[in-house]
């Protein structure tokens, strides 16, 4: 069952556990642009290559007064590993429960090798310094995807 569109309303709230041990949540962003990526697992080739593409755009976005959070259902100990590994400037967030994928509607039936799942479809969502939600994107395909989030960002 899908949501209704999140979009041109109040970010969905959240406080997940957060790489550097710390708990993150939507108002320790206010004030301030906030692009959050969902992606389905820590070190997996196309979660790679999309987190590499963010830390590559990280300082760009930071001059529009915008912070970054990559989300999954990894638990801490993996995100602290894949962001070390990879060197990324910003925080990771633990949703194993699922609470923060289920109120951004990221959780959905996928297919691979001919056996279905629930898992997260890959998506990016922008919020304004007002925390509310003004662009989204759902079944992202990674290549120049960061380009086009730092385009609205930087609309903004």
């Amino acid at each position: 069952m899908a949501n209704a569109p999140l979009i041109g309303k109040k970010a969905p709230n959240f406080k997940r556990p957060a790489t550097g041990e710390q708990t993150l949540s939507l108002k320790d962003f206010k004030g301030k642009k906030l692009v959050i990526y969902f992606y389905p697992k820590d070190a997996t080739p196309g979660c790679t290559t999309e987190g590499q593409d963010f830390k590559a755009a990280y300082k760009k976005f930071q001059k529009h007064n915008c912070d970054i959070l990559g989300v999954s259902r990894d638990s801490i100990k993996s995100h602290e590993r894949f962001k070390e590994k990879q060197g990324f400037p910003f925080d990771l967030l633990s949703d194993e429960d699922e609470s923060m994928c289920q109120s951004f509607d990221v959780i959905k039936l996928k297919k691979l090798y001919g056996r279905e799942y629930m898992g997260i479809e890959r998506s990016t969502f922008v919020i304004d310094e007002s925390g509310k939600l003004v662009h989204e994107w759902r079944k992202v395909k990674v290549k120049n995807h960061v380009d086009e989030v730092l385009e609205v960002v930087a609309s903004l």
